[in-house]
């Protein structure tokens, strides 16, 4: 049975395909469209599942959208007469989209893919991204947190899944929402909303939590971990392009920081506002999953949602908190709902078995030696190429020691967010220089933003704070912040935070057998079995996806190597590849966006 799931149309199109309930295929639009956060209809993401799954749309049992959208339509008209007048300029924004598009899916997605009405199926929006997390857990059965901005009316959900079912216990509806405050403090720190959340997490520890008491007056926080906002504070609701109302300045006596300073500038202010939300932002999860183990008695933990990719929060989940196991699927957010749409019609509605556990995140594209040489031979790209892969595997570690900063691409494209060393830039994390060389020269981004270090899983607990790391799976998905121990963190400087922690990667050789013997090998010949890691595109960019992008962002940045399969391509080689089109410096979503 193949079952095509779909989202669409807010932020982090995408689409997958699960096959007899395993997960083949799954990418966001962005990577084959190269526009960040694409929202439109996944034409090429759809194209590239059915052909790795070996399938026409005909052979397509279902395909099944991510959420229900009369009953978002719902929210947005009754949320429109509730705050009236002051929505008018929200209500007709939204209304032209929900007119000409998003009331129209089914009609659309039938037209579309050729695939009759009879096939499509809806599912609530915070089912799967349950769905998305459970099914893909090597849990029998497990409670499950979802938490995000908002989907249909639901902001937080809890969840018991046992075998192939999944039951909601209780939700918080819109709009009180734990996703939209942390929103509301990023765009108070002078972020982009939907996009500089990362950078907010990123910034709270040159603060301290000064000012969690005045957060907490802005709430009223249930044991249960529920809350309720002050609605005179925050704009989100009725506002087309604003999160906060004055009076939300006026309580915390600062203006909002200037977003053109995002790049230039760390006020002590803002940075003890970014660690006051983050701690708010755990101490109010933490009650919301102890409360979840107290109603459910389970051991094992599902996280799902875009707050579960504020990976400091999970790691502090994980170590205080009362579940024995966690896991999260490596795309949580939105991107992640198709998945998990797919899975929930396949498991829980037509009630077939699950399948196996997902153990990596390779699901995107791949491109082969043929496909590399030729883009190569076909550009007057000078290139050599190491047949034997442990000659060649010696080759780039040796180039990491001697403090080259590499592109690396091969195999199959990360599903989510994350680079997990199939699309990455990689480099030597034991040179102090490298955070600023990396950030200024290579990533054009912000001087405090942190670097990922990737660690083969054998030898993660000697570097990390991460006891018996093959049982952490989110560890592989990039979604822990750990503690460096403090006997590394001089030997690591170049991934190690302000804080002393480091977003790791633990690497098995099963699941990415040459990224592993990389860091092997580095290890080798360093003693130190990691390697500095951050995703493999510049500011504002997608992750790359073929060869072409590999090349034209290698040759936009300060990169000296760059890695595809077995083949090298030296600085010297760089130049502009005209057909290669980039959407940069994306501005973030509008308000409207962010909740419709």
């Amino acid at each position: 049975m193949n079952v095509l799931g779909l989202s669409f149309y807010y932020h982090d199109s995408a689409a997958a395909l699960v096959k007899n309930g395993v997960l083949v295929a799954a990418s966001a639009e962005e990577r084959f469209s190269r526009k960040k956060h694409d929202s439109g209809f996944p034409e090429l993401a759809i194209e590239f599942c059915l052909k790795q799954g070996g399938i026409t749309i005909h052979d397509v049992d279902f395909v099944v959208f991510y959420e229900k959208p009369f009953v978002k339509f719902e929210r947005m008209l009754l949320t429109a007469m509730a705050t009236f007048p002051k929505s008018a300029a929200v209500f007709r924004e939204s209304m032209q989209r929900w007119i000409s598009d998003k009331l129209w899916i089914k009609s659309m997605m039938s037209k579309r893919l050729s695939v009759p009405r009879s096939k499509f199926l809806f599912a609530d929006h915070h089912v799967s991204h349950a769905a998305s997390s459970f099914y893909t857990s090597p849990f029998e059965e497990a409670a499950i947190l979802t938490v995000d901005g908002a989907g249909e009316w639901t902001t937080s959900t809890m969840a018991v899944g046992r075998g192939n079912k999944i039951e909601v216990l209780k939700e918080m509806r819109f709009p009180h929402s734990l996703g939209l405050l942390y929103s509301a403090f990023t765009a108070y720190c002078g972020f982009e909303i939907n996009e500089g959340e990362y950078k907010l997490m990123g910034m709270h520890p040159y603060g301290e939590p000064k000012y969690c008491d005045e957060i907490y007056k802005l709430l009223d926080v249930a044991e249960d971990g529920s809350l309720w906002h002050d609605m005179r504070y925050f704009k989100y609701h009725h506002s087309t392009n604003d999160t906060l109302s004055p009076l939300f300045e006026e309580h915390f006596g600062r203006p909002r920081r200037d977003p053109k300073h995002q790049d230039s500038s760390l006020d002590p202010y803002y940075c003890d506002m970014a660690a006051s939300i983050q701690r708010v932002t755990e101490e109010i999860l933490l009650k919301m999953i102890t409360h979840l183990h107290e109603i459910t008695g389970l051991k094992k933990l599902c996280l799902a949602g875009g707050v579960a990719l504020n990976s400091v929060a999970n790691y502090k989940l994980m170590r205080e908190g009362p579940f024995e196991d966690v896991y999260i699927h490596p795309a949580p957010g939105d991107d992640g709902c198709s998945a998990g749409a797919a899975y929930w019609a396949y498991n829980h509605l037509l009630d077939q078995p699950r399948g196996p556990a997902l153990e990596h995140a390779y699901l995107g594209s791949e491109h082969g030696d043929e496909s590399i040489q030729s883009f190569l031979e076909a550009n007057d790209i000078p290139f050599r190429k190491i047949a034997d892969d442990e000659e060649f595997f010696d080759f780039v570690a040796r180039t990491l020691e001697a403090g080259h900063v590499c592109g690396w691409m091969r195999g199959r494209c990360e599903w989510g967010p994350r680079a997990l060393g199939s699309r990455s830039i990689i480099a030597d994390p034991r040179r102090m220089e490298m955070k600023e060389k990396l950030n200024s020269k290579i990533k054009f981004r912000e001087a405090f933003r942190p670097f990922a270090p990737s660690v083969i899983e054998e030898r993660a607990d000697e570097f990390f704070e991460i006891p018996e790391p093959e049982r952490h799976w989110p560890a592989r998905f990039m979604l822990y912040v750990a503690p460096v121990r403090e006997e590394k963190r001089d030997v690591l400087p170049a991934i190690t935070h302000e804080d002393g922690s480091g977003r790791l990667q633990t690497v098995y050789r099963q699941t990415n057998p040459a990224y592993h013997r990389i860091i092997e090998r580095f290890g080798e010949l360093t003693d130190v079995p990691v390697i500095m890691n951050t995703s493999f595109n510049l500011k504002g960019e997608p992750i790359v996806e073929s060869p072409a992008h590999a090349f034209n962002t290698f040759s936009l940045s300060g990169m000296d190597y760059l890695f595809m399969n077995n083949f090298i391509v030296e600085a010297s080689a760089k130049k502009k590849i005209a057909e290669t089109v980039f959407h940069l410096r994306h501005d973030g979503d509008s308000v409207t966006q962010m909740v419709s």
